[in-house]
């Protein structure tokens, strides 16, 4: 691709400052495309160079090995981030935040996406994985997407087309990058859609360690049950490998207290799954994206 389409490229940029973890080696390179119809060749590009690729988007469900990424992290914050409103359906480009498409629902009086202004992830990253918090996800409110195949074709498809489902899409199978994702919504009055959002924002300050840095949930819900109360069950609360932590506010947390590395989390990760399956015979899955193990 032609510099003028790279917004910005950088070499060996710590993963620490690109994931809220905030842990994680030097990527060999970040390339921030200018907008979403760079992308593709911005990745044929690294398709031609032989080397891995990463796509990024807030970095929030992302632990990255010590030892960094050799390749290329394809950033699509901040410069893939348009949103538009056109009647009940809300555009997002693959960068924006899921916080930022909630408020500008919230704004046009589109009710359906409260549950995602706590999210801290973007459009990109919510698709891939199906986000979702307090009972709802990206799939029940999805009209559409746009996506790039393994081959670098564009594509649009709908929730069902991509067998979304609890926390899982058919793109983790088949691969595929998310540019941008349209979805339709209801209206509604402003003022109820700011209280339902800050009615769900009290509870995640009470119940969530939102002042240290984590991923996220660390492990899926299993079926019938919660991670966290299995793992509170199991007394693991408060456990700890080096700086990394089981939250003694939500045990489905893994914190970082201050210095914590990459294997200090991967191990505590281990422990946990160890002693919640010796207990209850129940394997914990991860939500965390692990990357360079």
């Amino acid at each position: 691709m032609s510099p003028a389409g790279y917004a910005e490229r950088r070499s060996l940029v710590p993963m620490s400052e690109l994931t809220t973890f905030r842990i994680g080696g030097p990527a060999a390179t970040v390339a921030a495309p200018k907008g979403i119809h760079f992308v593709a060749p911005l990745l044929a590009d690294v398709k031609a160079a032989g080397t891995p690729v990463l796509l990024l988007g807030s970095g929030s469900n992302l632990l990255v090995a010590d030892e960094g990424f050799s390749g290329t992290v394809v950033a699509m914050r901040p410069y893939c981030a348009n949103i538009s409103v056109s009647g009940q359906v809300i555009t997002a480009e693959a960068g924006a935040t899921l916080a930022a498409v909630a408020a500008a629902a919230r704004d046009a009086g589109l009710s359906g996406l409260e549950f995602a202004a706590g999210i801290p992830g973007t459009v990109g990253g919510g698709i891939y994985m199906n986000a979702g918090a307090y009972g709802g996800e990206l799939s029940g409110v999805l009209f559409r997407a746009l996506l790039l195949d393994t081959d670098l074709q564009e594509y649009e498809a709908t929730a069902e087309e991509l067998s979304m489902s609890y926390r899982h899409t058919a793109l983790m199978e088949r691969g595929g990058t998310v540019l941008r994702a349209s979805f339709l919504l209801t209206p509604a009055s402003p003022a109820d859609i700011s209280a339902k959002m800050e009615e769900l924002a009290i509870r995640r300050r009470e119940k969530q360690p939102l002042t240290y840095p984590s991923a996220g949930s660390a492990f899926k819900r299993p079926q019938g049950d919660y991670a966290a109360r299995l793992i509170d069950a199991a007394g693991l609360r408060g456990l700890r490998v080096g700086d990394a932590a089981v939250s003694e506010k939500h045990a489905g947390f893994i914190i970082n207290l201050g210095s914590a590395t990459a294997k200090d989390v991967r191990a505590l990760m281990v422990q946990v799954t160890g002693a919640v399956y010796e207990q209850f015979g129940i394997k914990l899955e991860p939500e965390i994206r692990m990357v360079g193990f």
